[in-house]
């Protein structure tokens, strides 16, 4: 039988577990219901529409992946369905496993060779 102290430390932690849930949900569903007023419910990836009992399929994406970051313009959200929030979620993970660029970041072209930079003028001599 577990003693009277672990049982209230352990009562203490279930509390907190299910107050930062609750709190969580309650903040995730402020934004969603923003995003949802803000944006057509159309993934952004994808193209699919959706509306009535599917909407539910539809999540809101935060594109730096701060969830903490929630301008009232919604400028760090996308709506994505839940296979492409899924799919955009482990790119995510990837990336960080094996330390790339992260998704939608402008990188640097792999080649900076120009093999036509000269071109024109190649041909201007030639006409003359």
């Amino acid at each position: 039988m577990p003693s009277k102290k672990t049982q209230t430390d352990s009562d203490g932690l279930d509390q907190r577990i299910i107050a930062a849930r609750r709190e969580r949900a309650l903040r995730e569903k402020t934004y969603r219901e923003r995003a949802l007023k803000i944006y057509p419910w159309i993934c952004a990836r994808c193209g699919r529409e959706f509306e009535g009992k599917k909407l539910r399929e539809l999540t809101v994406h935060h594109k730096d992946h701060n969830h903490e970051n929630n301008p009232p313009d919604g400028g760090n959200w996308e709506l994505l369905c839940i296979y492409c929030h899924d799919n955009e979620h482990t790119r995510y993970l990837d990336q960080e496993w094996y330390d790339d660029e992260p998704p939608g970041k402008e990188q640097a072209p792999l080649s900076t060779h120009k093999p036509f930079a000269a071109l024109e003028a190649l041909i201007k001599d030639d006409k003359e």
